[in-house]
């Protein structure tokens, strides 16, 4: 699995993994900022999202696998490593595993706990879309609107959506595996995942996906990290709230 990535800057390696129906394009804006602190930013596609390649087997131990020969292919080590979401978990997974390999890593809103079956109306509105009928991206989001109400949470996944030839859209993520395997997402890190290097967990203070409750069981798996709560921001803090976001990662890098 030969991952897409879109590299910026020099210096320390600093890679960034998107969430689950994301792709690394949400992140250039930011991507760009942390080049100018220094860094060679690596914005990853994960395998099914994005440019990279489709492929039936979809969980957690193969998207640690993909970073792993990733980083391997451009010789990279002492990486710092920021996840969000999905990405987030990808992230733990990997700096449990190796954790020789990363300097500091950095997760945004999501905990190591299991986490039920939640993306299921977002899917089915996306398996609606007639990609031979529809002509506009307009017309994409009045079908997609009567399963997302949130204009933003349907403008960020209709970012998947593109042109493959003139006059026919396709989507950039493999939505049938997506869908198939979509209760791999949820799964808790093992017992036995344990990183004690420098961590950061973020999260917003709209959003659910990090509890009071989750704390202890961060401070279990990674004992080195620190909780920062970013202000007026949901799930998607680094585009609720990018500044607050990009300071409190520069802060603690």
């Amino acid at each position: 699995m030969i991952l897409h990535s879109n590299i910026i800057g020099q210096g320390q390696p600093f890679i960034i993994l998107h969430g689950f129906l994301g792709m690394s394009d949400n992140w250039k804006a930011l991507g760009r900022k942390f080049s100018e602190q220094g860094y060679e930013v690596h914005l990853v596609d994960q395998r099914n999202h994005g440019r990279s390649p489709h492929d039936e087997v979809f969980n957690y131990e193969v998207l640690i696998r993909d970073l792993k020969q990733y980083c391997d292919s451009y010789k990279l080590s002492n990486i710092v490593l920021l996840g969000h979401s999905m990405g987030g978990k990808v992230a733990m997974l990997f700096a449990a595993k190796y954790p020789q390999m990363v300097s500091k890593l950095l997760v945004a809103d999501i905990s190591p706990r299991y986490y039920p079956l939640h993306h299921q109306t977002i899917l089915e509105g996306l398996s609606v879309l007639d990609l031979d009928v529809l002509k506009t991206r307009k017309e994409a989001d009045e079908v997609l609107a009567n399963y997302v109400s949130e204009f933003d949470v349907r403008q960020f996944l209709l970012k998947n959506l593109y042109w493959v030839e003139k006059g026919k859209f396709a989507l950039r993520i493999n939505l049938k595996v997506l869908k198939d395997n979509v209760e791999e997402i949820g799964e808790a890190l093992p017992t036995n995942s344990i990183f004690k290097g420098d961590t950061l967990f973020l999260r917003g203070d709209k959003s659910d996906y990090i509890l009071e409750q989750d704390e202890k069981l961060i401070k279990i798996h990674f004992p080195n990290s620190v909780l920062v709560t970013i202000n007026n921001a949901g799930h998607w803090l680094h585009t609720e709230n990018p500044d607050t976001f990009f300071e409190s990662l520069v802060s603690f890098l």
